[in-house]
């Protein structure tokens, strides 16, 4: 798929959204060089039209995901970016987490399965007025507090039965360890990215200042958007394949006339 993206608006939004700055060059990673522009004032700058060009790559991977109706799991845990890796996941109704990531979310899924349905069966219970039926008061105060330690490490992933097809992470140095599970388990990664990052790490690096949230924001709704897109192409098709009549049934109308 060829990603229909004007790359030179695309290089000016990313520059407005200060998604150029990168961090000191004392932190740079040795992977991160050729993807900078220069430093200036100590401070490294990134190439944003080499940006675009691992942007358009990772939508096209977006795409294709949406077009197979696969699910992709969102990672963002840093405070100043959690809202919007929430939001955008909640737009295509993907899973994410933002909060804190439990471990084994990836490596022992069983495991985490069974505390989504423990969380499941608790919000089941509250609202059908079981949990005000079968316990006292003090006992529904310490399952309150269960239900909410619960909902705060899964809400996000409450319907994740089987792995997901795609990893999609804000900053894989900060959220190291869900990189590391999603490497184990062989999951592709798209990594939205600073200088600090270790770009062989993910399989499509995305570099950009991750802690901006106008620069997370942008490259997070272009990937969202290409997935979307691709799932309701795909949807499209498979509406006007049902709908167009087969070779054969049109030969036969034609030989009843």
């Amino acid at each position: 798929m060829e990603v229909d993206t004007d790359n030179q608006d695309l290089v000016n939004r990313l520059f407005a959204a200060g998604s150029h700055f990168g961090l000191s060059k004392s932190r740079r990673h040795p992977t991160m060089a050729k993807y900078l522009f220069g430093t200036k004032q100590g401070s490294d700058i990134i190439n944003l039209e080499l940006t675009v060009n691992l942007l358009d790559k990772a939508m096209a991977v977006l795409h294709r995901a949406g077009e197979g109706n696969k699910k992709i799991l969102l990672v963002g845990t840093k405070t100043e970016i959690a809202k919007l890796v929430s939001d955008v996941a909640t737009k295509a109704e993907l899973f994410f987490v933002t909060n804190r990531w439990i471990g084994g979310t990836l490596t022992n899924l069983p495991e985490i399965k069974k505390r989504i349905g423990r969380l499941k069966d608790l919000i089941k219970q509250g609202e059908s007025g079981e949990l005000e039926q079968k316990y006292t008061k003090k006992e529904r105060v310490l399952i309150g507090r269960e239900l909410d330690k619960l909902n705060f490490n899964f809400s996000g992933v409450k319907g994740m039965s089987n792995l997901p097809a795609l990893l999609v992470v804000v900053d894989p140095k900060y959220d190291s360890i869900a990189v590391e599970e999603a490497r184990k388990m062989e999951i592709p990664i798209v990594g939205i990215m600073n200088s600090d990052c270790d770009e062989n790490r993910v399989t499509h690096p995305i570099i950009v200042n991750d802690s901006l949230t106008t620069s997370v924001s942008l490259v997070l709704n272009e990937l969202i958007d290409a997935y979307i897109k691709g799932r309701s192409e795909a949807a499209l098709k498979g509406s006007e394949k049902k709908t167009k009549p087969s070779s054969d049934s049109h030969i036969g109308k034609q030989s009843d006339g």
